[in-house]
């Protein structure tokens, strides 16, 4: 009798398992549907949450969706249409306005999508100096710190004590004991392990304003996501001088040292005239964000104003991310590759592209341009990694050349095309850049800067291997098996 009624408790509790579990299946389908996400990301959701009971939904809930919070939302409309305002009133000054008969129309093209997704306008009169040697960089942006008058704007992915990185935070200590304004923001979760030292203590006991960029908490993930993180890499030093691309404030030589794949290989730009003005824009929305001042009160009280002009270069500068573009960084990386003719080279880190991206690759290819990707041999995101070599059959099989870099995790990000248009800043080539985080790219319109990187791009290339197509195709049917396993989850990383 009492096994008869443990059987009748286990069947009906069975029972009602199911019928719950398929209602979280039915109303987590219509919440995906609803959002019309890509195809392929929309089945990967729908097989995790059907397959995994209770714990697919789980997921789903805490990062299936691009939101925000409320309150972050709103502001977040109210820095684009800052943006726009701003750049706007740059070119309304005649000494920032392009004159687009110097360039390819082709690059005008790619301006005005930028415009109409963004709010963006190029800007002329900046000057732009590559740097490719991390610990010059870090000894550039130190000597422009002690000599900076009025503000110190910085925020990066990660900070990393150790080595000549140290030497920023002594700059920026003698800074503000002088009298200039120094904020810092770091991404909380990119930054964890620095913001457990005592490096974050000390620059607020020197008087250095510092925060954690999108705080993340059990609180914090019901109303958003904790996976949405701020990649940028901005340094400002009175509103004259700016920073930016892929490498965050670390000093390789004593960065994931035992993450097995050398040291990080980056690439920055040193920026001079109007540019930096929107630069500094950026870094005081993403403060604003954290501190819900006013952006004319920060501004103020940074003592920003208009960067005079310097150099002939023409910039157009786009922070994208969830709530500022939606889909425009992607819209626009996918005109750049549609304009290539004759050359296209691409160096990313990390190769996790969608359908869109992948096709406009195999198409530029099919068309007689001649496309370079050049990856790091070994990267430190093992789901990335193994996910990224599903695709390269589909370039070989178009002529795609791809490259292994061999001297370390290449971490540049950047594009050229005919030697002609340029993107360069923190964006990777994958999803994850392209949807979910806070990134910051510059459109250089001009031969000469991006003429500077392509020489840097075939560095690269001199230290790379090229990846053979046949013995490619002739790998074993194992690595075969888990590499795709881990395409059917790409859409989600």
């Amino acid at each position: 009798m009492i096994a008869q009624s443990t059987v009748a408790f286990l069947a009906q509790s069975l029972t009602y398992t199911a019928i719950l579990h398929m209602t979280l299946v039915a109303v987590i389908a219509v919440r995906v549907i609803m959002k019309r996400p890509a195809t392929g990301v929309a089945l990967a959701w729908l097989f995790l949450v059907f397959a995994v009971p209770f714990g697919g939904a789980a997921i789903y809930l805490l990062i299936g969706e691009r939101r925000t919070g409320g309150r972050r939302a709103a502001e977040l409309g109210h820095l684009r249409a800052d943006m726009h305002r701003l750049s706007e009133r740059l070119v309304r000054d005649g000494r920032a306005a392009v004159d687009w008969s110097r360039h390819d129309p082709k690059a005008a093209g790619i301006h005005r999508l930028g415009q109409s997704i963004a709010g963006a306008s190029a800007i002329a009169g900046s000057q732009l100096t590559l740097h490719s040697k991390p610990n010059e960089i870090l000894h550039a942006i130190a000597a422009d710190i002690d000599a900076a008058e009025t503000s110190v704007l910085m925020e990066f992915y990660i900070w990393n004590q150790g080595g000549d990185a140290d030497l920023v935070l002594e700059a920026l200590k003698r800074a503000v004991a002088r009298g200039v304004t120094c904020r810092v923001l770091v991404d909380a979760l990119g930054g964890r392990p620095w913001w457990k030292g005592r490096q974050p203590a000390a620059m607020k006991a020197a008087g250095i304003e510092v925060l954690p960029a999108l705080p993340v908490g059990p609180w914090r993930a019901i109303f958003g996501r904790t996976d949405l993180r701020l990649h940028r890499k901005i340094v400002v030093i009175d509103g004259k001088v700016g920073w930016t691309g892929s490498m965050n404030l670390v000093d390789p030589r004593f960065f994931k040292q035992d993450a097995g794949v050398g040291e990080w290989i980056d690439a920055m730009v040193r920026v001079e005239g109007r540019a930096v003005t929107l630069l500094a824009a950026v870094v005081v929305g993403d403060w604003a964000m954290e501190v819900a001042d006013s952006i004319d009160d920060l501004i103020r009280d940074s003592k920003l104003d208009l960067a005079a002009p310097k150099g002939d270069t023409d910039i157009q500068v786009i922070a994208s991310g969830p709530g500022e573009t939606d889909d425009g960084l992607l819209l626009m990386l996918l005109a750049l590759i549609n304009a290539a003719r004759k050359e296209l080279i691409l160096t990313t880190p990390y190769f996790v592209p969608d359908e869109a991206l992948l096709r406009a690759l195999r198409g530029a290819a099919g068309r007689g341009v001649k496309v370079v990707l050049v990856l790091p041999e070994k990267i430190d995101s093992f789901l990335s990694r193994h996910a990224s070599r599903t695709y390269f059959d589909e370039l070989f099989g178009m002529g795609v050349e791809i490259r292994f870099y061999r001297d370390g995790l290449l971490h540049t990000k950047s594009i050229t095309v005919d030697g002609e248009i340029a993107m360069f800043g923190t964006v990777n080539l994958d999803m994850r850049s392209l949807w979910l985080n806070f990134e910051v790219s510059l459109f250089v319109y001009g031969s000469e800067f991006t003429e500077r990187l392509r020489r840097l791009q075939h560095q690269y290339i001199a230290d790379s291997d090229p990846l053979d197509a046949d013995a490619w195709a002739v790998r074993p049917f194992r690595e075969r098996f888990i590499d795709n396993t881990f395409r059917l989850v790409s859409p989600l990383l």
